[in-house]
C-alpha cells in the first residue's frame, strides 16, 4: 500500500457528478453547441485525467488546458479528442504542443512567432486567434483582426481552428460588461465575413456562467470550468452537483477546563469546560490559515466551529456538549454529513476568496479516491 494511503485525511471526488454535470450543459445549450471541458491545473484540484475522462463520457467534445505539459499528460493517458492550450505559448511549449497534436491559443504577434517555429518540417500548428473584446489581458485589439491576422491565419502556414474571447463578468448581476463584450465579438465576427472568409470551425466566447445565462454568447463551442466541478456559485446552478469532499478522523479527543488556551498565540479561549476534537489536517493541505475561528467542521452530522489557528498539519474543534465524539470518528471539512452541507463557497467565504482559488490550492498530500463513473 503507498504510504499517502495510510493518511486519514482524503480528498473524495465523485466522477459520476463530473458526467452528470457536463451532461447538464450539453442539454443545457443543445445539439449545435459542443463542450469544452476546462481541466488546467489539474483540473482544479481533482485530477485531470480522471475527470477529463468522465467529462467526455458526459458528452464534452474538447478538452482545455493552460499549457501544453498538461495537454500532454492528457495525450499520454491515450486521450485523442481536441485539446485547447488555453495559456500563452513560448517557442518551447508550441513545439511540444505541434508534437503531441494540440491546438494553440495566440494572441499576439510574438506568440504567433511561436507558432511558426513550431511549424517547421511541414507541421501545421491548429491555433486559435484569442480577440480582446473588453476583459483587457490578453488577445489582439479587434480593429487588427482582418488587417493584420485575417492574412496570416490564411496563409497556409498554420490551420486555423478557433476565434474566440474571454468574459470578464458574465457571473455579475449587471448584464452590461457581457453585453458589450458580446457586441464587439459579434462587429468582429461580421467583419470577417464582410470579406469574405470562412469562419474556422470553433467560435467560443461562453464560459459557465455565460453558458447558462447567456444564450446569445454559445456560438458553436462554450467552455465549461467551474461548473463542471459544481463549484458555480449561480442562481440556476442548483442543479449541478458538487465533485469533491473533503474528510478525516479525529486523531484526539480531550476535555478541557474553561479558560484554556488552544492553538498558536492562543487566540481562542474556552469560556466554559469544553471538548476539543484534533484533526490532521492543516494549512500544507490547503486548508487556510484564514479559516482560524471562522471556519466549521460536521462531526456526528453538526456542524461545530473550528476553534484556535490552523496549523500546517492539525486543526482543533469545539465540539459540543451532548455531541458524540471519539478517536477515529470521520469528520467532514467539505461536502455532507446527514443534512449538514459544508460548501466550498463556505470556504471561500471563510478565506475572503473564491472557489477558484480554494480548489486550485487544495494540495496533492492528501490521497485523492475517486468514485462513479469509473473509465479505464
Amino acid at each position: 500500500m503507498a504510504r499517502a494511503h495510510l493518511r486519514h485525511t482524503v480528498v473524495e471526488i465523485n466522477l459520476e457528478a463530473i458526467r452528470a454535470n457536463i451532461a447538464h450543459f450539453c442539454d443545457w445549450v443543445g445539439d449545435q453547441v459542443n463542450v469544452m471541458a476546462v481541466v488546467k491545473a489539474d483540473a482544479y484540484g481533482h485530477g485531470a485525467v480522471e475527470v477529463a475522462r468522465a467529462a467526455l463520457k458526459g458528452g464534452a467534445a474538447w478538452l482545455g488546458v493552460a499549457q501544453a505539459e498538461e495537454g500532454v499528460e492528457l495525450r499520454e493517458a491515450h486521450l485523442d479528442c481536441p485539446i485547447l492550450v488555453l495559456g500563452p505559448s513560448n517557442p518551447e511549449q508550441a513545439r511540444l504542443a505541434v508534437a503531441h497534436h494540440l491546438d494553440l491559443m495566440v494572441t499576439s504577434g510574438p506568440g504567433w512567432a511561436s507558432v511558426l517555429e513550431a511549424a517547421q518540417g511541414g507541421k501545421r500548428p491548429r491555433v486559435h486567434l484569442k480577440v480582446d473584446t473588453g476583459m483587457g489581458r490578453v488577445g489582439v485589439r479587434p480593429d487588427t483582426v482582418v488587417s493584420e491576422w485575417l492574412p496570416r491565419l490564411t496563409s497556409g502556414k498554420v490551420q486555423w481552428q478557433g476565434l474566440m474571447s474571454h468574459l470578464a463578468a458574465s457571473d455579475e448581476p449587471d448584464p452590461e460588461s457581457t453585453q458589450r463584450q458580446l457586441a464587439v465579438f459579434l462587429d468582429v465576427l461580421e467583419a470577417v465575413r464582410a470579406k469574405g472568409v470562412a469562419f474556422p470551425p470553433a467560435l467560443h466566447l461562453a464560459n459557465s456562467a455565460a453558458a447558462l445565462r447567456y444564450p446569445g454568447t454559445h456560438f458553436n463551442l462554450v467552455r465549461v470550468g467551474i461548473g463542471m466541478y459544481g463549484a458555480l456559485d449561480l442562481e440556476g446552478a442548483s442543479e449541478l452537483e458538487p465533485a469533491m469532499t473533503i474528510s478525516s478522523a479525529v486523531s484526539l479527543v480531550k476535555r478541557v477546563p474553561a479558560g484554556t488556551p488552544i492553538g498558536y498565540g492562543g487566540s481562542f479561549v474556552t469560556n466554559a469546560d469544553a471538548t476539543i476534537a484534533t484533526v490532521p489536517i492543516g494549512y500544507a493541505d490547503g486548508y487556510r490559515r484564514a479559516f482560524s475561528n471562522r471556519a466549521e467542521a460536521l462531526v456526528s452530522g453538526v456542524r461545530c466551529p473550528v476553534v484556535g489557528r490552523v496549523s500546517m498539519d492539525q486543526i482543533t474543534i469545539l465540539v459540543p456538549d451532548g455531541i458524540p465524539v471519539e478517536e477515529g470518528d470521520r469528520v467532514v471539512l467539505l461536502g455532507r454529513m446527514g443534512d449538514q452541507h459544508i460548501t466550498i463557497h463556505d470556504w471561500a467565504d471563510w478565506a475572503d476568496t473564491i472557489s477558484y482559488e480554494i480548489l486550485t490550492g487544495i494540495s496533492t498530500r492528501m490521497t485523492r479516491r475517486y468514485s462513479g463513473a469509473q473509465l479505464e
